[in-house]
């Protein structure tokens, strides 16, 4: 019988992809000084993805300004919301991939995971259940504990702050909407839609359009149905667009052009001699001057400014007797 570790051994992909994200926020929410980094990573994990894995890592901004009263509040990157669920170790995209398997395509568990293992995610069938159950717990929206940590985000910086993101996985047939606030870092609420009208967003948005909370301000990207859904819940709340997406959408063009460029310059450049290596580099400075090379051999043939030939080519070589 094949003895296994009690408790679950640490993954780690070292080919992971790295995503560094750091906190949308640029001024402090109280005084309106500008946030300073914090110098701490508020997470770093591994994320197994259906795209690959990813190393996820948070960077925190605070409040310097000795004047605010929440001056050393750390503020959190968000962003890190939009690609897993806090203490998760998998993908939006795996969870809505689960969810959108057993219920639309009738497929079980055990089939899920082999779906998943061929994909090369590391998952058993007890762990597709458990991700299973974060998906209804997702879709069933606020709960007691929730509720709680808004409150606790309310009293303390006197209000929230939404964000939605959305992401069709492949093999899903409609998208997952993610309603989290953006202050505590709490997923909050998510909905399955087919591409849904700004109506659409509006009326699942309702419920916390209702909620007793003062809206400090909306977070999304570009997608019009869901800026508009924010702007008729929320008129009077500032908006801000993802910086993550903002400049993915900015770079997007750039990279085009950058790979043709770099296409160019490879084959216009390929014949040109390669760069000397560090240890080349220090080879050729230790060398001995050519000048102060036929100086020592000047006088070592009688003072006359031009050297003997090397042994190689002298009479020898040529083939006669000296």
């Amino acid at each position: 019988m094949i003895e296994r570790p009690a408790h679950r051994l640490r993954r780690s992909y070292p080919n992971a992809e790295r995503v560094i994200l750091e906190c949308e926020l640029e001024r402090c929410i109280h005084c309106a000084e500008p946030l300073v980094p914090s110098g701490t990573w508020h997470v770093r994990k591994y994320v197994q993805t259906l795209n690959g894995s990813l190393f996820v890592a948070g960077k925190s901004k605070q409040c310097a300004s000795p004047e605010c009263a929440h001056c050393g509040h750390h503020y959190h990157a968000s962003g890190v919301l939009r690609i897993s669920l806090p203490r998760s170790t998998y993908g939006l995209d795996v969870l809505a991939f689960i969810g959108w398997q057993h219920e639309h395509e009738h497929e079980q568990l055990a089939e899920i995971q082999e779906m998943l293992n061929a994909r090369g995610i590391e998952v058993c069938e007890s762990n597709v259940g458990r991700l299973y159950r974060q998906f209804l717990a997702l879709l069933g929206g606020m709960d007691e504990k929730i509720e709680k940590r808004l409150d606790e985000t309310a009293e303390q910086h006197g209000g929230v702050m939404w964000g939605i993101d959305a992401l069709q996985p492949e093999g899903c047939g409609t998208l997952l909407y993610v309603l989290y606030e953006v202050l505590s870092g709490t997923p909050v609420a998510g909905v399955q839609l087919d591409h849904p009208t700004a109506e659409e967003l509006e009326g699942w948005l309702k419920p916390y359009q209702e909620l007793p909370y003062e809206v400090l301000a909306t977070l999304s990207d570009g997608e019009g149905a869901i800026i508009a859904a924010l702007e008729a819940c929320w008129p009077d709340a500032p908006r801000q667009r993802c910086q993550e997406h903002f400049l993915g959408n900015l770079a997007e063009p750039v990279m085009e052009v950058d790979d043709e460029l770099r296409k160019w310059m490879r084959e216009d450049l390929r014949d040109l001699p390669a760069v000397p290596t560090e240890a080349e580099t220090s080879l050729v400075e230790a060398e001995i001057p050519l000048a102060e090379t036929e100086a020592s051999l000047a006088e070592s043939y009688g003072g006359s400014s031009t050297p003997a030939p090397p042994f190689c080519l002298s009479a020898k070589c040529n083939g006669t007797k000296s």
